[in-house]
């Protein structure tokens, strides 16, 4: 039952990530993309991994999804500005993709399918073990991490101050 429900997921993420490259309209393509982002959470928590399930949720599908949504609007695109893009523009577009696909077969070609274990620990990828490794094993990486964050966002509010 899991497997037909992984799989019917997997088919949606697809098809909206499909949809999101081929859609004419930027909305209705940015929100194609937070459909995918909500299947590839239901994947992770399908896989067991609720932590990176909510986390995907949180941060691709809420937050940054938004912010695309956002600067989308306020950039007001129109079909006027379609015509004006340059044939060069398209050229690099199709031979960045090109570029990609090329990238995707060469590491498909080295990919070898192993055949499952069948004792499965059915704690891998809960928070619990996570955050046991993260701070016992990580820890100091992890707070490097964070001192970074927040030098970022002291930085940005400097940045965005006029005057102090």
């Amino acid at each position: 039952m899991e497997q037909i429900l992984f799989f019917a997921v997997a088919a949606i993420a697809i098809t909206s990530a499909f949809y999101f490259v081929f859609a004419r309209n930027p909305l209705y393509s940015i929100l194609s993309l937070i459909v995918t982002m909500f299947s590839i959470a239901a994947m992770y928590v399908l896989l067991n991994a609720q932590f990176l399930g909510i986390v995907q949720i949180i941060v691709y599908a809420g937050a940054i999804m938004v912010l695309f949504l956002y600067i989308l609007m306020m950039l007001n695109l129109n079909k006027a500005d379609e015509s004006k893009k340059q044939n060069l523009m398209k050229f690099v577009g199709v031979f960045s993709a090109g570029l990609l696909l090329i990238g995707i077969l060469g590491a498909f070609r080295g990919f070898q399918v192993e055949a499952a274990a069948a004792d499965v620990d059915s704690s891998v990828g809960l928070t619990k073990n996570l955050g046991r490794l993260l701070f016992n094993e990580y820890v100091l990486p992890f707070e490097l991490a964070s001192v970074l964050i927040l030098a970022g966002i002291v930085s940005a509010v400097l940045i965005g101050k006029k005057d102090l």
